[in-house]
């Protein structure tokens, strides 16, 4: 029995297309794995704050006292990580806003990673320590993006998963979402059947 944690972060609501595809991952994995257990978090609802001067002193070690709004953060943090680290399965929406992941997605990131907790320095370089977990990118795009220079969210989310030692990671693709509803139609049922292969 796996534990899976999906991670929708879309602005979008209803309308979202990131949405649609995770929420068909979802009931696929259901009906097809019925003992396993899948927590959802929604960052754009359950919102994480903006990392700022104050906040980012909160997550490093240090022994001076927290103020309460640098203790909230830090209570937030330690709950994060350790939703992380109860389950095996990290499902992740990525949306495609500006050529990158959402500010909610880049919000949450900023608080998971905490040198000592989730990865850690050595005399070899940086060490994950989120290890034996294994992560699925489903990523929607209004144009055509995967392998050229202007995917930036593969190759961030790879470094970014990696660093904090989650290195099994899947991506599924619905790429043109703008380009009409005919493009649109056929990217939902490509991304929908590499989703229902995947799990």
């Amino acid at each position: 029995m796996s534990k899976v944690l999906v991670l929708k972060n879309s602005i979008l609501a209803g309308f979202s297309q990131s949405n649609l595809l995770i929420d068909h991952l979802t009931t696929q994995w259901q009906e097809k794995h019925s003992a396993d257990t899948i927590t959802v978090r929604d960052l754009a609802t359950d919102t994480v704050p903006v990392l700022d001067g104050e906040l980012v002193g909160a997550l490093r070690p240090s022994e001076a006292p927290l103020t309460p709004r640098q203790q909230d953060a830090l209570n937030l943090s330690d709950t994060l990580i350790n939703e992380l680290k109860a389950h095996d399965v990290i499902v992740i929406a990525a949306p495609m806003y500006n050529f990158n992941i959402t500010t909610q997605l880049k919000n949450y990131i900023d608080f998971i990673a905490r040198a000592g907790v989730t990865f850690r320095y050595t005399e070899n370089g940086p060490e994950g320590l989120l290890t034996g977990k294994r992560a699925i990118v489903v990523t929607t795009r209004g144009g055509i993006h995967k392998d050229s220079p202007t995917d930036l969210i593969t190759p961030y989310l790879k470094l970014f998963l990696g660093f904090i030692g989650i290195t099994e990671v899947d991506f599924i693709y619905e790429e043109g979402v703008g380009y009409g509803p005919e493009v649109l139609a056929k990217a939902q049922a490509e991304a929908k059947a590499a989703i229902d292969a995947l799990v």
